[in-house]
């Protein structure tokens, strides 16, 4: 890979898909996957915790609220990295929410059918995460799982949030919309955004064009998983059942 695809590629660690269908067993050490990027998100093995990846730099947000810096011999089931350059760097200067900062964002890419990944950095006065919890085997349901997640608030915070809006088009292979982490400035607190809102900061995005997946061990991951099933959509309706 040249060093202009890399800097315009997103890749990505196995698909949504596998994760939908319960494969939750590592496939690539996270040793490996800082080839592919010095920014990005993910899991590891066994859904234990949210990954955030800043400056080359891995950071493991577990269930018990605390940020460790796993061995890079764990591996990650299913994640996405890139080769940060920022397009565009613009400063926020009023409070801002996550679906104010998503708009803003749209329309700075314009184009709505590519990769963008973001990176923020800013003060937050409110910011409310979650994380995954360890899963054993026989794994349950993904929907089990993500309904089962530790959250946490946390106000008057620094820190810096990473992620990716993924386009239409991935559908089951990858998250469409936005998917953010935050870590804060003293790598002491994080996780899954959930909300947050942030008083002022500076946002920087990189639209990517490429997009690369990584399958493991002959594609091990999702051999056996029936691909004509909407599994995406199978899971947003076990999320909304239960809600009700």
């Amino acid at each position: 890979m040249s060093s202009r695809e890399a800097t315009g590629t997103v890749t990505q660690v196995s698909i949504l898909n596998a994760l939908l269908a319960s494969r939750f067993d590592g496939c690539l050490p996270c040793r490996d996957l800082l080839q592919y990027g010095d920014l990005g998100i993910g899991t590891f093995d066994r859904m234990d915790g949210e990954m955030v990846l800043v400056d080359g730099t891995i950071y493991q947000v577990r269930s018990d609220g605390r940020v460790y810096q796993p061995d890079l011999t764990n591996r990650t089931p299913f994640a996405t990295v890139c080769r940060f350059h920022a397009d565009e760097t613009f400063d926020l200067t009023d409070p801002t929410d996550v679906p104010t900062l998503e708009r803003l964002i749209d329309e700075k890419i314009g184009n709505p059918n590519v990769f963008c990944a973001v990176r923020i950095e800013g003060a937050f006065s409110f910011m409310r995460t979650h994380a995954l919890q360890q899963q054993s085997k026989p794994y349950p349901p993904t929907v089990d799982v993500v309904r089962g997640c530790v959250r946490f608030e946390m106000s008057r915070v620094a820190g810096t949030v990473v992620g990716f809006r993924g386009p239409p088009y991935v559908k089951g292979v990858s998250d469409m919309g936005y998917h953010l982490h935050f870590i804060s400035e003293d790598k002491t607190q994080g996780g899954h955004v959930l909300e947050f809102t942030m008083e002022r900061g500076t946002c920087s995005i990189q639209a990517l064009s490429n997009h690369s997946v990584i399958l493991p061990d002959g594609g091990a991951a999702i051999a056996g998983i029936d691909m004509s099933r909407d599994l995406v959509e199978e899971f947003h309706a076990a999320l909304a059942a239960h809600r009700h």
